[in-house]
């Protein structure tokens, strides 16, 4: 088991964040790193939808607490791991390759479920970060593979802007990440693509006006993480 730090979680905060969030934008509280007690703490405020980076955490936090809460796969996920966390993830937001795509589907069906997913695309400028890139995903989906993967429902897309205090620039991302979004929706996916996940601690109110249906908050609802 995963040693962590002792948190207290300011359960205000998670209320407010909830209370400014528009209707139709829901909060995934960003668990990484934190212990299952922090979780429980705000389980207990009324949050039930948690993200976490890592499935060895994920599925130890799964065992832990309620099974009431919705667990979504919000970092890079590595095909030999989706088996780990394929009974019960609610949605994998990371998926970034035909190939994940595939071994999802399989276990999937292993599992008899449906597993929720998002396309991650790159919109960043940094190298680091992950994705598809625009190309290449309609490339995909031109081929029509994705339509024999019954077991797998295409729910939206994910992205992560530039880490950068330009706030132009992370307006711009968001923008054609959404652009993007209402695109796929109208010619490749049915009235279940309705999800956009995009927006963290730093930038989800302009993730927000940008139309984000989905934000990820982390240290605002926990506090600042201290790595082991």
């Amino acid at each position: 088991m995963k040693r962590y730090r002792k948190y207290h979680v300011d359960c205000r905060k998670n209320h407010r964040l909830r209370a400014a969030l528009p209707q139709h934008v829901e909060l995934i509280a960003v668990s990484k790193t934190y212990p299952p007690s922090a979780v429980l703490e705000a389980y207990r405020a009324g949050q039930r939808a948690f993200g976490e980076n890592r499935p060895q955490e994920l599925v130890e936090k799964y065992h832990a607490l309620p099974k009431d809460i919705r667990w979504h796969q919000i970092g890079g996920l590595q095909s030999n791991k989706v088996k780990y966390i394929a009974p019960f993830v609610a949605m994998i937001h990371s998926v970034e390759s035909a190939k994940l795509l595939d071994v999802i589907q399989k276990e999937a069906v292993k599992n008899d479920r449906t597993i929720d997913v998002l396309l991650e695309i790159r919109i960043a400028r940094e190298a680091s970060k992950h994705g598809w890139s625009e190309k290449d995903l309609i490339d995909y989906l031109q081929t029509g593979a994705y339509r024999n993967l019954n077991s797998v429902r295409f729910r939206g897309l994910m992205g992560v802007a530039t880490h950068t205090e330009d706030q132009e620039t992370i307006r711009a991302e968001f923008t054609r990440l959404h652009e993007l979004f209402v695109r796929l929706g109208n010619e490749y996916f049915d009235r279940d693509f309705d999800t956009l996940s995009m927006g963290m601690t730093s930038d989800y109110p302009i993730a927000v006006s940008c139309g984000s249906t989905m934000v990820r908050i982390g240290s605002y609802i926990f506090g600042a993480r201290n790595y082991l």
